[in-house]
C-alpha cells in the first residue's frame, strides 16, 4: 500500500435522500478513481473514500460544492480512517435504526428530461403519467419512513421490471437509485371510473376520455400527488356554477391550471417573480392580477381582481392539459379549474375509496390511479410582491406565502437555538403542527380549520406521520390559551407531554422571530381576526413586546374595542359589527345610505340594537380584521360572508388606487397600553358613504389611513422601549395593500420591519411560534 494512500469518512446530513445524492457521490468517487462506499443511515449519508491523498482531498472539497440541485446539506463532518486497501467504490444497502439526521425532500415538479421522455414516441415512457427520475417526482407524499428507500415508500408494491432495474443500477443513468422509478410495465396505472367506481377506460384512453368529458361540461375528481382535485373547464360558466353548487363554495376563488407560461400570460399580468414561481420546481398556485377579457368564467374569482394560476407539476397533469386542448380544439383557451377535492370544511380526499365515498355528490367521473398517497397535501399558494417596494434591508419578501403545503413541506425552518424536541399544536383555524429537532423546526402542511371531525382526524394523522418521519418524541408541547380550540383540548387531554399555554398573538410574533433567527426582544404588530387575550377578551389588533428567551411579553398597544353582537354570528354577518360601531358613536338608527343593511336585515337589526342596549351577548374585541369587516359593511360591500376573510377581500378589491387621501387614524399615547382609534376610521368611512363618495375612494382612504395609524403606533412603541425591530404577523398581512405599504412606511419611519419569509402570516404560522417559545421554556 502506497504511503500516499489515505482514507476518510464523511457523514452528511440534510436533504440527501431521494435527490440523487448517492449516485452523485458514486460518480464523483469513480471520476477521482477512489475506492470506498456510500450508504443511507439514520445519521445521514455515510461515505468512505480511499485513494491518493490529492484525490481524497479533492473529493472532500467537491462534495459540498457540486451537490445535486435538490440536495441541501445541514451538516458535513469528516474524519480520517486507516486505509484498508479498498479500490472499488460501491453503493451499499441502507442501514435501519432509530432516530436520524435526514431531511425528506418535498415533492418536486416534473423535470424537462422526463417531459422529453414522455413526448418521444420511441421512448418506453411515452405518455406514461408516472414518469420521474432523481431530479423530480413524488417524495414527501409517498414516504412512510427514513431511510428513504423504495421499501419505505408507497412504491414498495411495484417491483421493478428488468428494464427499470437496469436503469436503477446504472451509474450513468439519471434514474440510478431513483426510488419512485417506474414504467408502464411495472409501475402505477391510471383509469377512469364513473361515480359508482365502475371502470370506463384505462391508460391513455382514460385521460383522453376525461378530457372529452371536461370539454362537454363535466365535473371530475382527479387523483393527483397529495390528494384529489375537483376539475372542470374554467371557461364554462355552467360547469363552474355546478362545481360551486355541489362543493358548497359559492364565491371563494378557484385555482386554475394551464399548460404553460404563455397560457398563463394570457390570463394574468405576470411579473418576473411570478414567472419564476410558476415555472420552478415547486409550482405553487400563484396569485396575479387578472387580464380583462381573458376568457375565464367570471365565477372563477368574483370577489377579487386576482386569479390563482398554476402550471402542471406531475406528468398526469401535463397529459391532461394536452388532451383537453385537443378536445376543445383551437380558438378556446385550455384552462381547467383545479381545486381541492373536498366538500366545504373537510380535508382533501386521499384514497380512491375515500374519494368515491366523499366526492360522488360533486364529481360526475373519477380519474383514479393505484399509487397510494401517504400524506394529504394541498397545493401551496403564494402572492408575488414587487421588490422595488421593499425598504432598505429587503424586509419585504419577494413573495407572500398564503398557504404552505406541497413543494415546501417538509423543509425545515432553521433556528438560532438547539434543544430537546418541542411540539407546537397550533390554533383552531388554518391549523398546522410544528415539531422541533435540534435547531430545526418542521412545520406541517396546511391542515385546515379544526371545526369538523374529519379535519381533526387529519390533524391527528399529520401529527402521527410527522413524529414518525422526523424520528423524535416531544419533551414539551405548547398550546393556545383558548380552552375550546380542539388543538388545546388535545393537549390538555393527553398525559404524555407537559403542556405550556401561550397567547395567540405572542405566538404570531415568535414565529417571525424564529424565521429571522432572533433571540433578543422585538416589537410586534399582530393583526388578525381574533385570539383569546390574557384578560379574557378577544384580541386581534395588538402591539407587543416579545422576549421568548426571558419567557415574557407585554401588551404595549391595541386597537380601540368594538362589540360583536351575537358573538360568532357577527363574524358571519359583518353588518352587525358595523351597527355596533355606529352604536358606539351614538348613532342608533340610519337611513339606507348610512345603514345599507337596514331593509334586508330589518328584524335582526332591531334585535341587535336591543342586544347593544342591554349589553347582552356582545363580547368585546380589539380585532383589526373585524374592523375591516365593519368598514366593508358600512360601504355596502358585504353584509354576510360565506368564507373567512371575504369582507376584507372585497374591501381591498374595491379600492380606487388613484385616490391619495387617507383617513385620520389617531393613536392615543396618553394612556397605556396605547390605543389606535379604529372607530375613527370607521366613522370617516361611514360618513363618506352617507355623503355618496365613491366606494373605491373610501376603501382606499381606509387602507392608507390604517397604514399611517399603524406606523404611529409602532413609533410610539419604539419610543417607549428603545427597540426598533418590529415583527409583522397575522392574517391582515395577507392583504396585498397592507403587505406592500406597511413595511415600506415603517422603514421610512426609521424602524426595521420583519416579515414572514417562509410561512403564511395567518394562523398557519402559530404552531412555529408556539414551538419556538417552548424551545426556551424547555432548555435543560
Amino acid at each position: 500500500m502506497s504511503s500516499q494512500t489515505v482514507r476518510c469518512r464523511h457523514i452528511v446530513a440534510g436533504q440527501v435522500q431521494g435527490v440523487g445524492f448517492r449516485p452523485f457521490v458514486y460518480r464523483l468517487a469513480r471520476e477521482l478513481r477512489l475506492g470506498g462506499s456510500v450508504r443511507n443511515t439514520p445519521q445521514g449519508v455515510v461515505i468512505e473514500v480511499e485513494g491518493p491523498r490529492e484525490a481524497v482531498s479533492a473529493f472532500g472539497a467537491r462534495l459540498p460544492a457540486e451537490i445535486p440541485p435538490l440536495a441541501r446539506l445541514t451538516r458535513h463532518d469528516a474524519e480520517p480512517l486507516a486505509p484498508c486497501g479498498q479500490t472499488a467504490f460501491r453503493i451499499e444497502a441502507s442501514a435501519p435504526g432509530a432516530g436520524h439526521a435526514v431531511l425528506v425532500s418535498p415533492d418536486v415538479a416534473t423535470c424537462p428530461d422526463c417531459l422529453a421522455d414522455m413526448a418521444d414516441p420511441a421512448n418506453r415512457r411515452y405518455r406514461y403519467p408516472f414518469t420521474n427520475c432523481t431530479n423530480c417526482g413524488p417524495r414527501h407524499t409517498i414516504t412512510r419512513a427514513i431511510p428513504y428507500d423504495r421499501a419505505t415508500t408507497s412504491m414498495a408494491c411495484f417491483p421493478l421490471c428488468p428494464a427499470c432495474a437496469a436503469e436503477y443500477a446504472d451509474p450513468a443513468d439519471r434514474r440510478f437509485h431513483a426510488e419512485p422509478v417506474a414504467c408502464p410495465v411495472c409501475g402505477p396505472r391510471v383509469w377512469l371510473a364513473d361515480a359508482g367506481g365502475a371502470p370506463l377506460a384505462h391508460g391513455d384512453a382514460a385521460i383522453a376520455a376525461l378530457a372529452a368529458a371536461l370539454a362537454r361540461g363535466t365535473v371530475a375528481a382527479v387523483k393527483g400527488l397529495g390528494g384529489f382535485h375537483l376539475v372542470c373547464d374554467a371557461t364554462d360558466d355552467t360547469a363552474v356554477a355546478a362545481l360551486r353548487r355541489r362543493k358548497h363554495r359559492p364565491s371563494k376563488a378557484l385555482a386554475v391550471m394551464v399548460a404553460d407560461l404563455a397560457a398563463a400570460e394570457r390570463l394574468a399580468r405576470l411579473g418576473d417573480r411570478a414567472r419564476e414561481l410558476l415555472c420552478g420546481t415547486v409550482r405553487p398556485i400563484v396569485l396575479a392580477p387578472a387580464r380583462d377579457g381573458n376568457g375565464l368564467s367570471p365565477a372563477i374569482a368574483p370577489d377579487t381582481g386576482e386569479i390563482g394560476i398554476m402550471l402542471p407539476y406531475t406528468p398526469l397533469h401535463h397529459l391532461l392539459l394536452s388532451a383537453f386542448a385537443a378536445a376543445i380544439g383551437p380558438g378556446r383557451g385550455a384552462a381547467l379549474v383545479m381545486t381541492s377535492g373536498n366538500a366545504g370544511g373537510e380535508p382533501i380526499s386521499l384514497g380512491n375509496r375515500e374519494a368515491l365515498a366523499r366526492l360522488s355528490g360533486i364529481a360526475d367521473i373519477f380519474l383514479l390511479h393505484d399509487r397510494d398517497i401517504l400524506i394529504r397535501t394541498d397545493d401551496s399558494v403564494v402572492r408575488p410582491l414587487a421588490r422595488a417596494e421593499a425598504p432598505d434591508g429587503g424586509a419585504l419578501p419577494a413573495a407572500v406565502v398564503l398557504r404552505r403545503a406541497r413543494g415546501y413541506v417538509p423543509s425545515p425552518i432553521f433556528l438560532p437555538v438547539s434543544g430537546p424536541p418541542v411540539l407546537g399544536l397550533g390554533p383552531m383555524l388554518k391549523a398546522t403542527v410544528c415539531l422541533t429537532k435540534g435547531d430545526q423546526a418542521f412545520v406541517s402542511q396546511h391542515i385546515g380549520d379544526l371545526e369538523t371531525f374529519e379535519t381533526f382526524g387529519f390533524y391527528q394523522e399529520t401529527l402521527s406521520h410527522m413524529r414518525g418521519l422526523i424520528g423524535v418524541e416531544p419533551r414539551l408541547c405548547v398550546a393556545d390559551l383558548h380552552p375550546d380550540y380542539p388543538s388545546t383540548r388535545f393537549a390538555l387531554e393527553q398525559d404524555t407531554w407537559p403542556v405550556v399555554r401561550l397567547q395567540h398573538h405572542v405566538a404570531h410574533i415568535c414565529a417571525v422571530m424564529a424565521e429571522h433567527g432572533l433571540t433578543e426582544p422585538v416589537l410586534g404588530l399582530a393583526l388578525d381576526g381574533t385570539g383569546l387575550g390574557d384578560d379574557g377578551t378577544l384580541w386581534g389588533g395588538e402591539g407587543l413586546l416579545v422576549d421568548p428567551k426571558a419567557g415574557r411579553y407585554e401588551r404595549l398597544g391595541h386597537f380601540s374595542p368594538m362589540r360583536l353582537p351575537g358573538g360568532d354570528a357577527a363574524v358571519r354577518e359583518p353588518w352587525r359589527i358595523a351597527q355596533a360601531c355606529h352604536f358606539a358613536l351614538g348613532v342608533r338608527h340610519g337611513d339606507d345610505a348610512a345603514w345599507p343593511w337596514r331593509k334586508s336585515e330589518a328584524g335582526a337589526s332591531a334585535l341587535v340594537g336591543s342586544m347593544l342596549d342591554k349589553g347582552f351577548n356582545c363580547p368585546t374585541t380589539t380585532s383589526c380584521g373585524r374592523l375591516f369587516d365593519a368598514v366593508a359593511a358600512a360601504l355596502g360591500l358585504c353584509r354576510r360572508i360565506d368564507y373567512e376573510g371575504q369582507a376584507a377581500i372585497l374591501l381591498e378589491h374595491a379600492q380606487d388606487t388613484s385616490e391619495t387621501g387617507a383617513y385620520d387614524c389617531p393613536v392615543d399615547t396618553s394612556i397605556f397600553p396605547f390605543r389606535l382609534d379604529g372607530l375613527a376610521l370607521f366613522a370617516q368611512a361611514a360618513a363618506d358613504a352617507r355623503r355618496g363618495l365613491a366606494v373605491g375612494r373610501a376603501a382606499r382612504r381606509f387602507h392608507l389611513g390604517l397604514v399611517r395609524g399603524l406606523v404611529t403606533l409602532a413609533t410610539a412603541m419604539a419610543g417607549r422601549t428603545g427597540l426598533s425591530r418590529l415583527a409583522l404577523s397575522g392574517g391582515v398581512l395577507q392583504n396585498g395593500t397592507v403587505a406592500r405599504l406597511l413595511p415600506s412606511a415603517l422603514g421610512k419611519a426609521g424602524l426595521a420591519p420583519l416579515c414572514h419569509r417562509s410561512l403564511a402570516a395567518n394562523d398557519g404560522c402559530i404552531s412555529l411560534g408556539q414551538a419556538y417559545y417552548g424551545m426556551f421554556a424547555n432548555q435543560p
